[in-house]
């Protein structure tokens, strides 16, 4: 469950904090390609974030949120693994000093990346929420400034910078389909197609961690049971005040569920049939487009949004029967 933390002032982000994200991501990213495919439920087109530096979309943000910290504050942050590669990458990037908090049974593959990223790596707690709430708790003692993996104004708008590359990739009517955890990406997205009237977002939750459509549903924060699941990087509570929340209940279309099955069959397809690796969260999009839960509007684009899974964990999907698809 979540701690109980002091609610910060957290705003959404401005149209100005959406260019800035834009002119810093450009600066330091080349945009990822996108695997046209069909553009249909059975060939979806596929937006390739796992092919990004660190393996996942998060560094977009992380690029955003360390370019606009004060300069000379430590920083710190909690994160399942993709985002606090991000921030590593960031801070070696702009010569930031960051501290990244993850949960004892954080993916062995990102915690490996991240003892050789040159960041102060703190290994606590038995999930993301308790390494969350140890960060939490090193900021608030004005040790240093916390940067939340999802509930911040910078990560969302740079999670947005998917969608202005996608202007220049894919024309419309499309819908784009991607994964939640704690809503960072959906929000970024749903702000960029708020902008257009030809794009559907669709975001994907693991049905073993439902934190953001149970807050959709009432319209704020509640916590939830996260059970065991291989979309490592989606599982997890929300803080108190989420400003994703709301973004996402405007501009998100829909908010579908997959499970651990269907998560298993994405990674599969993608591997077997269009040679993607992708972890458990980065094929979690594909899987509900695969699996028939996502209603359609023009061509469908999935958003694989990382690969860093365990060579172990990957080869046991790999090698399973497959389910009736």
């Amino acid at each position: 469950m979540t701690a109980a933390f002091p609610l910060r002032a957290v705003r959404s982000p401005t149209a100005a904090d959406i260019e800035t994200a834009r002119q810093v991501v450009t600066a330091h990213l080349a945009p990822t390609p996108l695997d046209p495919g069909a553009g249909t439920a059975q060939a979806p087109a596929l937006k390739l974030e796992s092919l990004q530096p660190t393996g996942s979309f998060k560094v977009r943000g992380a690029l955003a949120a360390l370019a606009a910290a004060p300069t000379g504050v430590p920083l710190i942050t909690a994160s399942a693994g993709n985002h606090a590669l991000g921030v590593a990458f960031a801070a070696r990037t702009m010569g930031r000093r960051a501290t990244v908090v993850v949960a004892e049974n954080a993916s062995t593959a990102k915690v490996d990346q991240l003892r050789r990223s040159g960041v102060d790596l703190v290994q606590t707690g038995a999930s993301y929420d308790d390494a969350e709430a140890y960060a939490r708790r090193v900021a608030d003692s004005g040790a240093a400034l916390y940067i939340s993996a999802y509930n911040d104004p910078h990560v969302i708008a740079g999670q947005s910078t998917i969608g202005t590359e996608l202007d220049g990739q894919v024309t419309g009517p499309l819908t784009l389909v991607c994964g939640v955890g704690g809503g960072g990406l959906a929000a970024g997205l749903g702000l960029w197609a708020a902008g257009r009237n030809d794009v559907r977002v669709v975001g994907v939750e693991a049905a073993a961690s439902t934190a953001v459509s149970a807050a959709v549903a009432v319209g704020q924060q509640v916590p939830v049971e996260v059970e065991a699941t291989l979309a490592d990087g989606m599982a997890g509570n929300i803080e108190p005040g989420c400003v994703t929340v709301d973004l996402i209940a405007r501009h998100v279309d829909a908010l579908v569920t997959v499970t651990e099955a269907e998560i298993r069959d994405g990674i599969r397809y993608l591997a077997a049939e269009r040679g993607y690796v992708a972890e458990g969260a980065g094929a979690a999009a594909v899987a509900a487009v695969l699996a028939g839960k996502v209603t359609a509007q023009g061509r469908i684009v999935a958003v694989v949004s990382g690969r860093n899974i365990a060579l172990p964990a990957l080869a046991t999907v790999l090698t399973e029967h497959t389910t009736s698809r």
